[in-house]
């Protein structure tokens, strides 16, 4: 319940003056104290948290962003992300689609149908007890950002009012703050308020999504009292037995490896990677459904797994496939063989946002995996869905597009400690992709139901997008596979004409405050004033068609010749992609790898063998897609 100071608890009251007065923490002194930061202030005051405390806890939610009011993609709100289920939008699951997720022509392609759950889970509508405790309503909450911090302030003082501890000391709110992550295990728990109150240790101040500038002044709360966190009734810690860093809450929750009555089995396949193959890629998910939707389906032995999910609320990871085995989740099988894929709990098209705790949880795990195996951090390694080629043309139309144009590939590679920097020299014939997140608000279609043409809110993007000629109202470029001789759209879900943050591109030409790139075999301009460039020079190499090649072939995977094949396995198809890499054109190398194809058809291991050619293949950032050409079809030189 809201009550002004006056009315509050003796403590409370004092707790709210005193915070105010001893830890007021104005925005830096040539920009003054905003809006937000004055909103922070008077809701810590009204409700007696401390304000370094509320402060911690909305940056680890949202980065103290309002995002227009719209929801996260775990169907929060607002910059203390109440949740909302009911109005961000239903629940399903990613592989409900057109796509099949293994990608392996020597198989049925694999199309399981996920139950629907019927209720939201209680942790995503905490608006309900926020709106109670304010008499007011949820869409108040929703859009308002005064109200909606008011709301967070007032579930923290519930939560400490029920652990019946009287202190105005962040120290002793640890409880509550490990409350409010929503978890429903001591360790998550505990995990997310670490966070927070690392956060309030080292402090931050950064300008948000609105142009607010808010600032959480570093101080030490003293040691917190981590022992509340056994009086919160939650789950006791779960097993050992995850492949994690020690710095998160990790669980194993195993997928199973069993023969099913039809003879088929699941959900995913035995191997022995490192030693059987190489791991070059981290595969960035959202599962389009609830955490427990998502894991109820990775332990279903008719459906499909992936190696880990992470959670939204509090950062909490669970792993289903060892990293050894071969997970069904990108829709490309060569990219399966060769990757780790990493859910996170999300609604891609109805939110347009993930929680920093998710961002820091998950960007923990994916460095750890990358420094264990030897995977490079950058985009070229640590790909979206969205970055995974179809396998054939029939299967572009097909591929997913999580985790989408909010995802802050950015923000996640500051995390992983890979920031995005300038790598080249000004005038460099390559070009790393680095909007301002912030300030990189874009409207696409679509978000209430794909293909509607309907506006989304405009909001936040790590997304660049291209134009036939060096003009706004130009069309966009026309992707082969996805749209025929069409040009493609702003739906939310349409990447063929959008660049993503962090990939890299070659340059095809500049004309004043705009930079053309080869995308797809054509030339694609986007905005890159000098004043508030969308691009970094970049240094690396390109690839181009060797003399006297007119064009050379592209395709999604890079399989073997088809004399590498033992007899007892089928040679794999090279079918080319419907796009043309043309003489004269030049495209980003990601890597130089060698030829294999992992096959897998049978329960019995035993049987698994993997193919290896003498064929070598480069990666190029052909499109929004990675593809595959043939080494001895092109030269590399370095970018100039």
């Amino acid at each position: 319940m809201s009550r002004p100071v006056s009315q509050l608890p003796r403590w409370l009251a004092a707790a709210g003056a005193s915070v105010v007065l001893a830890g007021s923490l104005a925005a830096p002194a040539h920009a003054g104290p905003s809006s937000r930061q004055q909103e922070f202030g008077s809701a810590a005051a009204e409700f007696g948290v401390p304000l370094n405390v509320l402060l911690g806890v909305s940056y680890l939610e949202s980065r103290w962003d309002s995002h227009a009011g719209t929801p996260s993609t775990s169907a929060g709100y607002g910059p203390m992300h109440l949740t909302d289920l009911r109005a961000a939008g239903g629940l399903g699951s990613e592989f409900d689609s057109g796509e099949d997720p293994r990608g392996d022509d020597a198989r049925p392609a694999l199309h399981p149908v996920a139950a629907k759950p019927t209720a939201p889970p209680p942790g995503l509508q905490t608006v309900d007890e926020a709106a109670a405790l304010l008499h007011t309503d949820a869409a108040k909450l929703r859009t308002d950002a005064a109200e909606n911090i008011r709301g967070g302030a007032a579930l923290l003082a519930r939560y400490q009012q029920q652990l019946g501890v009287h202190s105005a000391d962040a120290k002793d709110w640890y409880g509550a703050v490990a409350r409010y992550s929503g978890s429903e295990d001591a360790t998550a728990a505990r995990t997310f308020a670490d966070e927070v109150f690392d956060m309030i240790s080292k402090g931050m101040s950064r300008i948000t999504d609105d142009g607010q500038t808010v600032t959480l002044t570093a101080a030490s709360a003293g040691t917190p009292d981590r022992s509340q966190v056994a009086r919160l009734g939650l789950r006791a810690d779960a097993p050992a037995g995850a492949e994690c860093p020690k710095s998160v809450a990790c669980e194993s929750v195993p997928a199973p490896y069993q023969e099913n009555p039809d003879g088929s089995y699941g959900n995913h396949d035995l191997a022995d990677r490192p030693r059987s193959q190489k791991i070059d890629y981290i595969v960035i998910h959202d599962t389009e459904t609830s955490w427990d939707a998502a894991l109820k389906l990775a332990q279903d032995p008719t459906y499909l797994a992936w190696h880990y999910t992470v959670r939204s609320s509090d950062g909490r990871i669970a792993q289903h496939v060892p990293t050894k085995d071969v997970g069904w989740h990108a829709g490309n099988w060569y990219v399966n063989s060769k990757s780790i894929g990493v859910e996170h709990e999300g609604f891609g098209a109805k939110g347009t946002w993930y929680t920093e705790a998710m961002y820091r949880s998950s960007a923990k795990l994916v460095g750890y995996l990358a420094r264990r195996y030897g995977i490079p951090l950058d985009r070229a390694h640590i790909i979206g869905h969205d970055n995974v080629p179809g396998t054939t043309p029939s299967t572009i139309a097909g591929m997913h597009w999580d985790p989408g144009p909010y995802w802050d590939w950015a923000h996640y590679f500051d995390l992983l400690g890979a920031p995005l920097r300038p790598t080249g020299r000004p005038g460099s014939g390559l070009v790393t992709i680095a909007p301002s997140f912030e300030r990189n608000q874009l409207t696409f279609t679509g978000c209430d139901e794909i293909g509607s043409g309907n506006p989304c809110a405009a909001t936040s993007s790590e997304a660049v997008v291209l134009h036939t000629a060096p003009s706004d109202t130009a069309p966009l470029l026309n992707d082969a596979g996805l749209h025929g001789t069409d040009p493609s759209t702003m739906d939310v879900s349409d990447v063929g004409s959008r660049m993503a943050t962090g990939q890299k591109y070659a340059v095809a030409g500049t004309q004043g405050d705009w930079t053309a790139v080869w995308y797809l075999g054509q030339k694609g301009w986007f905005h890159n004033p000098r004043t508030a460039p969308t691009a970094l020079p970049a240094g690396g190499m390109v690839a181009t068609p060797k003399p006297g090649r007119a064009s050379v072939p592209v395709y999604g995977r890079a399989y073997p010749e088809a004399s590498a094949y033992p007899s007892n396995v089928p040679a794999q198809d090279l079918e080319p992609m419907p796009y043309t890499l043309a003489a004269g054109q030049k495209y980003a190398v990601g890597g130089v790898v060698g030829s294999e194809y992992f096959s897998a058809t049978t329960f019995d291991p035993a049987d698994h063998v993997v193919v290896r050619g003498t064929t070598k293949y480069v990666e190029i950032q052909f499109g929004h897609r990675v593809e595959y050409v043939n080494l001895d079809d092109v030269q590399l030189r370095p970018a100039l």
